[in-house]
Formats: C-alpha cells, structure tokens, sequence
C-alpha cells in the first residue's frame, strides 16, 4: 500500500484535473467526439472547453481538427495514442491505490 500512496505525488496533473479529466473520460470511450458533443458530456461552458483542450493539444494528449461542416465551423477532436496511454497509466495508478486501500471484510 505504501508504494501507491506515494505513487499519487507523481500522478500526471494534466490529466487529474477534473476539467481535463471528463474530457479525457468521455473521448477514451469512443473515436472522436465534436465539439457540441463535449459540451454536453462534460457539462463546461464553450471558454473552459477551448482552455482545457489546448492544454490537453500542448501536451500531446488530444488532436483537434478544425473545419466546416456546411458553412459552419465544425472541431473534432480524438485521444492520440499518447493520450491513451496517459490515460491508462493514470487509471491503473488510481486502481491500484483503491484496491490497496480496501478493508478487510468484517
């Protein structure tokens, strides 16, 4: 149990945040979702979705392709093999420090 509580100080920051982490979350369970469909998943609003998507872009996590759809602007955007990787790493870290932290049954 020691070594995965002390594995949280070096748990990937981009990721944990809880913004970043309900993006993260809903585009591991499918190719790619647009734009329209984060908002609605993730419940942000249009600015702090922009923000945390460039941070996640920054870090190699999310690819973002910009075009129109009709004579609209249309964002898409995916988890690059990079950020599933991340991902992974980060849920295993939090799987194991729950499954350590359990209590004997009674």
């Amino acid at each position: 149990m020691e070594r995965e509580i002390q594995g949280i100080t070096g748990i990937d920051r981009v990721i944990h945040e809880p913004a970043r982490l309900a993006i993260i979350a809903v585009l591991s369970s499918c190719e790619s979702a647009d734009f329209k469909a984060l908002l609605h998943l993730t419940g942000l609003t249009k600015g702090n979705l922009s923000a945390q998507l460039q941070k996640l872009e920054e870090a190699g996590y999310v690819g973002i392709t910009k075009g129109l759809q009709g004579r609209y602007p249309h964002t898409t955007c995916a988890l690059t093999a990079a950020g599933r990787e991340a991902f992974e790493r980060y849920w295993a870290s939090y799987k194991a420090l729950g499954d350590a932290l359990k209590l004997p049954p009674t």
